[in-house]
C-alpha cells in the first residue's frame, strides 16, 4: 500500500524539514554553536555538512553528527510511513462506524414506525453485505485492537456523514431499486459514498489533522487505496478478505531508505549540479522547496538504474505542482532535463532519457 508516490512525497517533506530544523536542533544539542562562526539564522536551509564545516569540530565528530542526523531522519521516515498505514485502517474503520450508526438510526426509526403504525423503513442499507463483511474483517479488527480509532469519542463527525448520506440521491436510488440487492451493488454503493462523503470532508480532515500532523497530506493518497480496497473485496472471501500490505514489495522499502539517505549524503554534489546548469538563473534565490525536490529527483536518477529518467522527472514535476510555486514545475522540468542529459553524456547516469520499456510506477 505504501507505494513510491507516497514515499517520494514523504522524503521531500522530511528532507525539507531536515534542512530547516533538524541540523540546527542537533548542533544546539551538541553545544557546538557556541564555538561556531555561524549564527542559527545562517544555518537554516543549509545541509548539516555545510553547517559542520563552520563549527569547531574534529573530522570524527563531524562524521558522528552527520550519521546521527541521518539516523534520526530515517527514523522519522519509518514512523511517517507507519502512520500512513495506520490512516489506511482508520479510514476503513470509519466506513464501519458509519454503517453502525446508520443501523442504529434504522432501529430507532423502526421502533417509531411500529409505535405509530407506519411502514417500517427499508432493511436494504442495514443488510448491505459489503459493509457487514468489512466489519467482520479479521485483519482490520486485529489492527484496530491495538490502535483503537475511538470513533465513539468523535461521533459527531460520523453523524454528520450519516445525515449527508441520508439526504443524497445515491442513497435513495439504492434503497428504491427494483432489483433484488446483490453484493456488487452493495460494494459499489460504498465506493460512491466514500468518494462523495469521506474523501472530501472538511470535518474529517480537521479531526485527522488534530490527531496527527503526519496525516495533513496523506488523506487523498491513502483514500485512493481505500477505494481500491473496496473494489478488491469479494464476498466469497468473507472475513478472510486480504487488505493491502504495508509495502507493495520489499524493494519499495529499500527504495525509501536508500533514496532518503542518498538525497542527504550527496546533497552538496546534487546542488552543485544545479548551480552548474543554472547559469541563466540566480540559483541562490531559488525557492528552497524547489532545491529539495530537484535534489531528491537527482538522488533517484543517479541511484536507481531501473527507473527511467523521464519517469523520475515526471514524478517530481508533479510534486512541484503540489508543494511549490506556480512557475516551479516548468522550471524544475527544464533544470532536471538539462542536468540529466549532461550526466548521461558524462557517464554519471547509465541510462537514456527515453527508457520507456520499464514498468516502474507508483504501483
Amino acid at each position: 500500500m505504501i507505494n513510491r508516490e507516497l514515499i517520494r512525497i514523504k522524503i521531500v517533506q522530511l528532507t525539507y524539514a531536515y534542512y530547516q530544523n533538524a541540523n540546527i536542533d542537533l548542533l544546539e544539542e551538541e553545544k557546538t554553536l557556541a564555538a561556531s562562526k555561524t549564527s542559527v539564522t545562517q544555518l537554516r536551509g543549509r545541509s548539516l555538512q555545510q553547517s559542520l564545516q563552520d563549527a569547531a569540530l574534529t573530522p570524527d565528530d563531524r562524521q558522528r553528527l552527520l550519521q546521527r542526523s541521518i539516523d534520526h531522519v530515517e527514523k522519522e521516515l519509518r514512523f511517517s510511513l507507519d502512520k500512513a498505514y495506520e490512516l489506511y485502517h482508520l479510514l476503513l474503520s470509519f466506513i464501519v462506524a458509519i454503517h453502525k450508526e446508520m443501523v442504529h438510526r434504522h432501529d430507532v426509526n423502526t421502533i417509531i414506525a411500529v409505535r405509530e403504525g407506519a411502514e417500517r423503513p427499508s432493511m436494504r442499507f442495514v443488510d448491505n453485505r459489503f459493509a457487514r463483511q468489512l466489519a467482520e474483517n479479521e485483519t482490520l479488527n486485529e489492527y484496530l485492537e491495538t490502535h483503537n480509532p475511538e470513533w465513539k469519542e468523535n461521533i459527531d463527525v460520523v453523524r454528520k456523514v450519516c445525515q449527508r448520506i441520508e439526504q443524497s440521491d445515491v442513497y435513495h436510488d439504492y434503497l428504491t431499486q427494483a432489483d433484488e440487492p446483490d453484493y456488487d451493488a452493495d460494494r459499489e454503493l460504498w465506493r460512491k459514498l466514500y468518494k462523495l462523503f469521506i474523501q472530501e470532508n472538511d470535518d474529517l480532515d480537521a479531526l485527522l489533522e488534530e490527531k496527527s500532523l503526519y496525516w495533513n497530506d496523506d488523506k487523498t493518497v491513502i483514500g485512493d487505496f481505500v477505494t481500491k480496497t473496496i473494489r478488491r473485496f469479494r464476498e466469497k472471501n468473507g472475513a478472510h478478505q486480504e487488505l493491502m500490505p504495508a509495502y507493495h514489495n520489499e524493494q519499495d522499502k529499500i527504495f525509501a531508505e536508500k533514496l532518503l539517505r542518498t538525497s542527504i549524503e550527496r546533497a552538496e554534489e546534487f546542488q552543485q549540479y544545479m548551480r552548474d546548469i543554472s547559469q541563466n538563473w540566480d540559483f541562490e534565490r531559488l525557492a528552497y522547496m524547489d532545491v529539495i525536490i530537484m535534489q531528491t529527483a537527482l538522488a533517484e536518477m543517479t541511484t536507481f538504474i531501473e527507473i527511467p529518467v523521464n519517469v523520475t522527472i515526471n514524478e517530481y514535476v508533479e510534486l512541484a505542482k503540489m508543494y511549490s510555486t506556480a512557475k516551479s514545475s516548468t522550471y524544475i522540468n527544464a533544470m532536471l532535463d538539462a542536468i540529466a542529459r549532461k550526466l548521461i553524456s558524462k557517464g554519471k547516469i547509465l541510462k537514456t532519457m527515453g527508457d520507456n520499456n520499464n514498468n516502474e510506477s507508483s504501483h
